[in-house]
């Protein structure tokens, strides 16, 4: 079976690790494909929504640090950093810059890169026996995937420090309490809530949810003028969408407003 199982219902993408067996550890083919999917989702007007979870106990152990190595054992200076850079920073920034809102059904353990995957989603919804783990000190590693960029922007620089100096496991409930997780169900209801928020997501105005998240994103990077300069000109391309219309047209004529995402 294949490593990242996808599937397209109700115009949302699911994109499920699979590797069970590892606890969902990424391979460089598994995020190569899970990046490619992330990009086509985002580029495919039929899909309005992505769901991204995990097979078995873990959501993801983080990446699979196996055969990292030369043949002979050896580095290169600059092997890291280029690893690095077409690596776990690649699969974050395809979450981010995704189009389409994504949506992280954590169903178990987010360790390392799993949980900064988890956390560069849009919404994050946990099972309760799920745990976020900011595994690097254990190994004596600095974090990767943009964790040192994302958890600072989610909950503030001393939180983020105190995951990231001690690698403590953090509960569901707990990450919910400091802001990192949106929503935690119980295990039974993780797929079928995942499914109710990807299909409300999939049928509100799509190009207004993916110019927001383009706000968003950028928010904490800009000044004000810079903001409110990306504010005016993500309104200014709005209006040209059929959705933005349809949007006005409904709140008229005092009815329900059917989006095509378009």
């Amino acid at each position: 079976m294949s490593e990242v199982v996808h599937t397209v219902s109700g115009q949302v993408a699911y994109l499920t690790l699979n590797r069970p067996e590892a606890m969902n550890a990424i391979t460089p083919a598994q995020r190569d494909h899970l990046i490619g999917l992330l990009t086509e989702a985002s580029a495919d007007p039929s899909v309005r929504a992505v769901v991204l979870t995990g097979t078995g106990r873990g959501f993801c152990a983080g990446a699979d640090l196996r055969g990292g190595a030369t043949a002979n054992g050896e580095r290169v200076a600059g092997d890291v950093a280029r690893t690095i850079r077409l690596g776990a920073q690649r699969l974050i920034a395809a979450v981010l810059d995704c189009e389409k809102p994504v949506i992280a059904a954590v169903n178990g353990t987010a360790a390392g890169l799993g949980a900064h995957l988890a956390l560069a989603c849009d919404l994050v919804l946990a099972a309760e026996s799920a745990r976020f783990i900011e595994v690097f000190v254990r190994r004596g590693l600095v974090p990767d995937g943009g964790g040192a960029y994302l958890l600072p922007r989610l909950i503030g620089p001393q939180r983020a420090k105190e995951l990231m100096f001690f690698g403590d496991a953090l509960t569901a409930p707990d990450a919910e309490r400091l802001g990192l997780v949106n929503r935690v169900v119980p295990d039974g209801e993780l797929e079928k809530t995942a499914r109710e928020w990807a299909q409300r997501l999939a049928t509100g105005p799509t190009r207004a949810l993916a110019l927001t998240k383009q706000l968003v994103n950028a928010s904490l990077d800009s000044d004000r003028t810079t903001a409110f300069a990306a504010e005016a000109a993500a309104q200014e391309i709005n209006m040209t969408t059929e959705d933005a219309q349809e949007g006005v047209a409904s709140f008229v004529e005092r009815r329900s407003p059917e989006y095509r995402g378009r």
